[in-house]
């Protein structure tokens, strides 16, 4: 009785070491840990019942402990986290499976000393032995993987020392067991064995297939060659590695199928979003076809929030890149860890709209942003960075058809009012002009505008404010101004302007100017003549302060 109380007390002391564990270091995915707690309560139970020699019963629950255990590890390897290749791993253990009973059936039970151990204990952790191994070299060297090798270790030690001489020293390795289960809980390790990381499926190759059928197929050539020979007396242990083998090749098979089934699923998505994005005309459509694709990419209760930015200016600044690099990243995970309530199972994932032969034509850049169950997340993020590319695509195309239509428009209006006195201007929005009609040329004396120019830059320095600030509100308007000759004179103009900034043709402003030869204020005492041009440039400068602006 008194030992039962021990193992009760041992038991407790794992699993509230799991827990604390996973809610101090909140893992991406607690069920692996849950599942590893609820195989300590299995052994806990099965020790007890052990002690009270209970032995029927405390085979089951060990037998429910190694179930439980198997899942475990095989969970840490769900959903793209520490292995890269879960279907591998299966290959591997289906094999070792076989193997170990081929061992047993042929070598260990042959041995008389040997003949206490019980079969499914020993299969058992040898299985366990051999995943934490895969595991510690997987992960290489993560503490909380090396503590699960050191119980897996520990219960098979136990195993075999118990069955040749019971004692307490030969139950050190259960005692172990718990300690070490749980200390792999507690140490900020485990969080890595759980986190997401992106899938990179391997071709198929024929020998991996050829050793899951060999592995498949021993136990019941196991089975043949016994009961060729007149008895059969390993069923049980034949009968268990059968159904490990059978369950794991299943298992392997489903993972190829639910992998192709996403693969022709996520193929179908992008390839009727580029089409759609081929026909679209605005922002506004792919957006929409942004949004469609990415929920056939999801499942909608996996995506909390969808952000469609064309512009940098429409993200915060943890959403942009910290440096540029070179390579520019395909997409990159915003910190959200160091928020006190973030939940480590859900992430933002950014993917930015930047294609490098096209920033010319589209610089504001923008990106596709997605909050959501991170590990999700990670197994689609591949599909993600091609929409988010192929939106770019789109976006930079609308772009140069709209800059090729604008060109056009310029061209077309600069042939047609090339042989007239008017003066036009198209400004960009940061003032640039864009266009200027030949008549304003000839208005300033200049046969070219220097490079780049800007409407304040032809304005006298005195006239510069107000120009700036009718250009910087919204709405129309009109101004008086004085234009800046090249032989230093100066020229009164009235200049009108509407904002087309939100015209998709012209987006931005455009200035009718024409010239004043006359005052518009019969109180100002200047002297009138024919040309205004010819007025000193001072007279000009008051003319324009104290007669146009009011």
């Amino acid at each position: 009785m008194l030992q039962a109380i021990e193992w009760i007390h041992l038991g407790a002391v794992g699993v509230a070491a799991i827990i604390f564990g996973i809610c101090r270091h909140k893992p991406a995915r607690i069920g692996p840990w849950l599942l590893l707690a609820a195989s300590v309560v299995a052994v806990a139970i099965g020790d007890v019942l052990h002690a009270l020699n209970e032995y029927p019963a405390a085979d089951v629950a060990y037998l429910a402990m190694f179930a439980l255990i198997a899942l475990s590890l095989l969970q840490l390897t769900r959903a793209g986290a520490i292995f890269m290749d879960r279907a591998r791993l299966i290959d591997l253990v289906a094999f070792a499976c076989a193997a170990m009973l081929v061992v047993w059936v042929f070598l260990i039970s042959g041995i008389s000393w040997l003949g206490g151990i019980a079969p499914e204990d020993m299969l058992g952790a040898l299985l366990l032995v051999g995943i934490c191994a895969r595991l510690i070299v997987a992960v290489w060297f993560n503490w909380s993987a090396v503590l699960l090798g050191v119980g897996a270790v520990g219960i098979l030690a136990s195993d075999i020392a118990y069955s040749l001489a019971p004692s307490t020293w030969s139950e050190a390795g259960y005692m172990l067991l718990y300690l070490a289960w749980g200390g792999a809980a507690l140490h900020p390790s485990m969080v890595q064995l759980t986190t997401p990381l992106p899938i990179r499926p391997k071709p198929w190759q024929g020998r991996w297939a050829t050793l899951l059928g060999v592995s498949v197929a021993t136990p019941p050539l196991v089975l043949l060659v016994e009961a060729l020979q007149g008895e059969v007396r390993d069923g049980v242990v034949i009968a268990v590695a059968g159904a490990l083998t059978v369950v794991l090749a299943f298992t392997r098979l489903a993972d190829s199928a639910a992998q192709n089934s996403q693969a022709l699923t996520r193929e179908r998505v992008l390839r009727e979003a580029s089409a759609a994005l081929v026909a679209a005309t605005d922002d506004a459509t792919v957006d929409e076809v942004v949004r469609t694709a990415v929920t056939q990419l999801l499942p909608p209760h996996d995506v909390q929030r969808i952000v469609f930015a064309t512009d940098d200016r429409q993200l915060t600044l943890q959403a942009l890149p910290a440096a540029a690099t070179n390579p520019r990243p395909r997409s990159w995970w915003l910190d959200d860890e160091k928020k006190p309530d973030a939940n480590p199972a859900e992430g933002t994932l950014v993917c930015p709209l930047w294609l490098e032969p096209l920033a010319v034509a589209r610089p504001s850049g923008g990106a596709l942003v997605l909050a959501g169950r991170r590990d999700m997340l990670t197994v689609s993020r591949d599909a993600l960075e091609v929409l988010a590319g192929q939106a770019a695509l789109a976006l930079d195309r609308i772009s140069l058809v709209e800059a090729v239509g604008r060109r056009d428009s310029d061209l077309y209006l600069r042939a047609v009012i090339r042989n007239t006195a008017d003066i036009m201007l198209v400004i960009d929005e940061d003032q640039q002009i864009r266009y200027a009609s030949p008549a304003l040329h000839e208005l300033i004396g200049q046969e070219e505008l220097p490079p780049f120019a800007n409407l304040p830059d032809l304005v006298h320095p005195d006239d510069r404010g107000q120009i700036r600030r009718a250009l910087r509100d919204e709405g129309d308007g009109l101004v008086y101004c004085a234009l800046q000759r090249a032989d230093e004179t100066q020229v009164m103009v009235e200049a009108t302007y509407r904002d087309l900034r939100e015209d998709r043709l012209v987006q931005g402003y455009v200035v009718t100017m024409r010239k004043v030869t006359k005052p518009q204020d019969p109180v100002e005492q200047v002297p009138h003549l024919e040309h205004v041009d010819e007025l000193p440039a001072w007279v000009n400068r008051r003319s324009a302060q104290h007669k146009f602006r009011y």
